[in-house]
């Protein structure tokens, strides 16, 4: 998974083509420390399809918000730089955030 930061995030995700799923979380998230084996393991299923990546909003909060990240954990789809989906706090789980991935990446 790529570690994005506030300097790569446009590049990396805004710029991309195709899909790109952010995982937003933080260092005081235990939810998000939780969900991570989950989403490494839907990473390696969709290595071909989907660019993942993670976003600790600890050194990020203005980057955070201006994506209308509101609560932890967050995990975003974006299609070609457009946020197209996500799910969030207590329906971040790993068979949501797969059914995210099928609904648009089939």
């Amino acid at each position: 998974m790529l570690a994005l930061d506030k300097d790569t995030f446009e590049s990396e995700v805004l710029e991309a083509e195709g899909y790109v799923l952010v995982d937003y979380w933080s260092d005081g998230c235990e939810p998000c420390k939780a969900l991570m084996p989950d989403v490494e393991e839907l990473a390696a299923k969709y290595e071909s399809k989907v660019k993942f990546s993670k976003l600790n909003t600890t050194k990020a909060r203005r980057l955070a918000i201006s994506q209308r990240v509101l609560g932890l954990p967050t995990l975003a789809l974006y299609k070609d730089g457009e946020k197209v989906d996500e799910v969030t706090k207590d329906d971040a789980t790993k068979a949501n955030i797969d059914a995210m991935i099928q609904k648009h990446v089939g």
